[in-house]
């Protein structure tokens, strides 16, 4: 059966898997429909402003309460803020490996880096995840942090309370807080990803003097109808707390969820439907045209986190210098690769990799990349089969020891700008 999507960017919406099963008038009436249990999941605080007001009414085989008491596990490679070893040098790691024995999603997280702590709902950490397996009759949900799937290599299904996102790489998924979810493989591997963002939910960057339309247009996000689980089987559920992990025993599936209203759910984005504004004139412009998703700070214009990705476009321009310029930010770059070839980078930067630049930490095109853009013919190009994206946020990124120690760790990613020798003449 085909996967069924709602369209559009933070509507409310309704959905029931079975006709009938969301009541009519009253949000919460003293019986539900179908014998279900009406349980209210909020995304804000009750008082929050109508237009950040985030919930969603679950119509439910059985209430969560009912899953019983909590345990403490262990993760030990999927950590949390707060992060405190930061480096000031540039950093670049080669693609994420697989492990030797076959793991499910979970279990194959490791995190690189990180800012703030969900204790403070402000920064995010960012992980990598590269498996084999399905999580089966296992499931996750987070108290922590949104999830944001970003896929390299391999189809992800993805079951949540809501119902399925089903995205491959060149999509995107948002997993908010609190809700529950299983990751499951749609062939033999799966490599990407994952932002966990501790602040304010994500939301389309404002547009200012772009106006109405450009960048991701709200009709393309997508999120799931509901599709239940009734089975009757053992599972785990495991529950990420304050940096902490714990599990509950459970009889049958949490995915119980019949119905749903409300605009508080996950969903998912094609990056190929954005919508890039590009300079036709002169320069360079800041990346920051190429914003999908932020998630606001207590400041206007800074972002706790910005999602931005660097897509194929037309590159048209007079006498410029087209690769991104050299520069030191007050932002901190995290930067992934999904496929082909980064336009400041050559293929040292490859799909499956990351790099780092801190605050104030310098950097740009390479050598080999500048010298080239230097002599290329100022015509109209197509800059196809690439798809670069970036994390980038207001706090500075520390890296965990694993991280800084992976022998994935590029030692030479300096070197790659040894070759700009100075060409000032008088």
């Amino acid at each position: 059966m085909e996967t069924q999507y709602h369209s559009g960017f933070g509507n409310y919406f309704e959905s029931e898997a079975v006709a009938g099963a969301l009541p009519q008038g009253q949000n919460n009436p003293q019986k539900s429909p179908l014998g279900l249990y009406a349980e209210q999941l909020n995304g804000s605080s009750f008082t929050a402003p109508r237009e950040h007001n985030l919930r969603s009414w679950l119509y439910k085989i059985q209430p969560s309460v009912t899953d019983g008491s909590f345990n403490p596990i262990d993760i030990p490679l999927f950590k949390t803020g707060p992060f405190t070893v930061f480096e000031p040098n540039q950093i670049r790691w080669k693609p994420f490996s697989y492990a030797q024995k076959e793991i499910n999603f979970l279990q194959s997280l490791v995190t690189y880096t990180g800012n703030g702590a969900p204790q403070s709902q402000s920064g995010c950490s960012i992980h990598m995840y590269a498996c084999h397996a399905s999580m089966k009759n296992t499931y996750f949900y987070s108290a922590d942090g949104e999830f944001v799937f970003v896929p390299q290599e391999g189809d992800l299904e993805i079951k949540t309370e809501f119902g399925t996102l089903k995205i491959a790489p060149t999509e995107i998924a948002v997993i908010p807080k609190g809700i529950k979810f299983q990751v499951n493989l749609v062939g033999d591997k799966a490599r990407g990803y994952v932002c966990e963002n501790y602040g304010a939910s994500f939301v389309l960057p404002g547009l200012g003097p772009i106006g109405a339309n450009g960048l991701a247009n709200p009709r393309d996000f997508l999120a799931p109808s509901a599709a239940y689980d009734d089975k009757k089987q053992e599972s785990t559920l495991i529950f990420k707390f304050m940096g902490k992990f714990f599990e509950q025993k459970l009889k049958s599936s949490p995915l119980n969820v019949v119905a749903w209203h409300g605009n508080y759910y996950p969903y998912k984005y094609d990056l190929k439907k954005f919508n890039t504004i590009n300079t036709v004139s002169f320069d360079h412009p800041d990346p920051s045209i190429f914003t999908v998703l932020t998630s606001p700070s207590g400041t206007e214009g800074v972002a706790n986190i910005d999602f931005v990705i660097f897509p194929p476009r037309w590159m048209v321009a007079e006498h410029t210098f087209r690769p991104p310029y050299y520069h030191r930010n007050l932002m901190s770059e995290f930067m992934g690769l999904i496929k082909g070839v980064y336009d400041a980078k050559s293929e040292e930067f490859a799909p499956g990799g990351a790099s780092l630049h801190n605050a104030f930490a310098p950097h740009g095109p390479d050598a080999q990349t500048f010298e080239k853009a230097t002599k290329a013919e100022l015509k109209p190009e197509k800059y196809d089969n690439t798809l670069a994206f970036m994390f980038e946020s207001r706090y500075p990124f520390a890296i965990t020891e694993t991280a800084a120690k992976s022998p994935l760790r590029d030692s030479n990613y300096q070197s790659c700008w040894s070759d700009l020798k100075s060409n000032f003449k008088v």
